[in-house]
C-alpha cells in the first residue's frame, strides 16, 4: 500500500506546481495511524516503510532548512518564522491528525521519529514540533468535541503554532497546585492568573490553558480552555535561557480573559485527568528530543577526532578517546530502544507511563554526557560556537527539567516498583 501510495504520488506531482507538488510528496508517509500486521516491525530500531519515508524526509528537511539558521536563531534567541512556516508546510504540524482535518494521519511513533531527527540539527525547532504535535494536537483529537475538532484541527495542521500552559510561579512539579482561577459569566468563562515557563507562547496563536473553576474541589476543579491570542493574552517576558534558546519560553498573564464556554476541552473539572494523560505522551517525545541531541552532538565530534592527529595518529585511534565513544555510542542505542519502546506501547494501547518515565528519565541523562563528551572530543574547537557542539551540551540540560524533572521520573518509575513488589 505504502509502495502505491508513493507511486500515485509521484504521478500527481508531475502534473502540479513544485509547491504543492512537495507539500504532497512530504506527506507520502501518512499510509496508516496503525502498523498494520504485514509490516509490524520485528525489533524496536526496524522501521516501517512510512516510518523510513518519514525519518529521510525530515533528516532531509532538517539539513537544508534549519541548520543554515541554527547559529543565528541561537545568537538572536528568536525561532526563524519562515521555519515555522514551512514546518506546516511540510506536514510536521500535523503528523497524528487525520487527512481530513490536513493533517499526515500517520503513527504516534512517526511524531517521535521527526522529534528525533529535528533535535540532530536543533533540539529548540524539535521541541516546538513535540509540543504542538504531543501535547495540543492530542488534547484536542482525544477530548475535543466533533465541533471543535472541526473548527481547531485544520488550524492546528496548516497555520497556527499553538501552546500547552500549566505550569504556574507556584505549580511547577505539583502541577495541580495552579492558582489561575476562571469563573462563569453568561456564556463565557472569564480567566484571571499566570503562567510560567510556558514553550511555543512568543509564536503561538492558539493556547490550551489550565484553570481551576472550583477551588474547593481541589485538582477536581481544573478545567482545559482553548483561547487565541486576540482574545487578549498578554506575554509579561520572554525568558533569556542557557540553552535552547530560539525555542521561546514566556510567562503569560491573564486578565479577565474571556473564552466562550463552547471552548472548554474535554469537559467542566476534567483537565487535571486531561493533563496527566497527556504529559505521559509529551514525556517520550522529550525523550526523543534529548536522544536526537545526543546523536546529533556525537555526530559533529566523532568525525573531528578522525581528522585531527596529534602524535603521528588520527586522535579517535587512542585507546581512551575510542572507548569513550563505544560507550557513549551503547548508550545512545539504549535511550533510542527506550524511547521507541515507549512509542510503540502507547501506539499499541499497552500501558506506557512507566516506560515514558524510563526513556524520559534517561535520554536527559545520556543527553548531557555524550554532549558534554562531545566538547571534550574536539578540544578547544569544541568550547567555540562556531562548531555548535557546545550548543548541544547547553540545550541537554533542560532534558532533566521539563515535562517532569529526573526526580519526578525517578518518583513514577519507584512507585510502579513498590506496586509490583510490596
Amino acid at each position: 500500500m505504502l509502495r502505491t501510495a508513493a507511486r500515485i504520488t509521484q504521478r500527481s506531482c508531475r502534473s502540479q506546481p513544485r509547491a504543492l507538488a512537495t507539500r504532497i510528496a512530504s506527506r507520502t508517509f501518512s499510509a496508516s495511524r496503525t502498523i498494520a500486521d504485514d509490516v509490524r516491525p520485528t525489533s524496536l530500531d526496524v522501521l516501517t516503510e512510512e516510518e523510513k519515508m518519514l525519518k529521510e524526509s525530515v533528516a532531509r528537511f532538517a539539513q537544508e532548512v534549519i541548520a543554515p539558521k541554527v547559529r543565528e536563531m541561537d545568537e538572536a534567541e528568536m525561532m526563524d518564522p519562515e521555519i515555522i512556516q514551512k514546518l506546516f508546510e511540510q506536514g510536521y504540524m500535523g503528523i497524528e491528525t487525520s487527512a481530513e482535518y490536513g493533517g499526515a494521519e500517520s503513527s504516534f511513533t512517526s511524531a517521535i521519529i521527526a522529534i528525533e531527527e529535528l533535535a540532530k540539527v536543533d533540539p529548540s525547532v524539535s521541541v516546538m514540533c513535540d509540543v504542538h504535535n504531543t501535547l495540543v494536537n492530542t488534547v484536542i483529537r482525544l477530548y475535543g468535541t466533533k465541533e471543535q475538532q472541526d473548527k481547531w484541527l485544520p488550524l492546528l495542521s496548516e497555520s497556527k503554532l499553538a501552546s500547552f500552559c500549566l505550569s504556574e510561579p507556584a505549580s511547577g512539579s505539583d502541577a495541580f497546585a495552579l492558582q489561575t482561577r476562571a469563573v462563569k459569566d453568561g456564556d463565557h468563562w472569564v480567566i484571571n492568573g499566570t503562567k510560567m515557563w510556558i514553550t511555543n507562547s512568543y509564536e503561538a496563536e492558539i493556547f490550551l490553558i489550565f484553570a481551576n473553576i472550583d477551588p474547593s474541589k481541589g485538582y477536581k476543579g481544573i478545567t482545559c480552555f482553548l483561547a487565541t491570542k486576540d482574545m487578549g493574552i498578554k506575554i509579561a517576558k520572554k525568558e533569556q535561557k542557557l540553552g535552547i534558546r530560539a525555542s521561546s519560553t514566556c510567562s503569560l498573564n491573564f486578565d479577565d480573559l474571556r473564552v466562550p464556554a463552547e471552548n472548554i476541552i474535554g469537559g467542566e473539572g476534567k483537565g487535571y485527568k486531561v493533563a496527566i494523560e497527556i504529559l505521559n505522551e509529551g514525556r517520550i517525545g522529550i525523550a526523543a528530543q534529548m536522544l536526537g541531541l545526543a546523536q546529533g552532538a556525537f555526530d559533529k565530534a566523532v568525525p573531528y577526532t578522525f581528522q585531527r592527529s596529534q602524535f603521528g595518529q588520527p586522535i579517535g585511534t587512542f585507546q581512551g578517546l575510542a572507548f569513550q565513544q563505544a560507550r557513549a555510542a551503547t548508550e545512545i542505542e539504549a535511550a533510542r530502544l527506550l524511547t521507541y519502546n515507549a512509542a510503540r506501547r502507547k501506539e499499541e494501547g499497552l500501558p506506557f507511563a512507566r516506560e515514558a518515565a524510563m526513556a524520559k528519565l534517561y535520554a536527559s541523562e545520556v543527553a548531557q554526557r555524550v554532549s558534554g563528551a562531545a566538547i571534550e572530543w574536539a578540544g578547544g574547537v569544541g568550547f567555540t560556537r562556531e562548531t555548535g557542539i557546545e550548543k548541544f551540551w547547553r540545550d541537554s540540560k533542560i532534558g532533566a527539567i521539563y515535562e517532569g524533572t529526573s526526580n519526578i521520573q525517578l518518583q513514577t518509575i519507584a512507585k510502579f516498583i513498590q506496586k509490583q513488589y510490596s
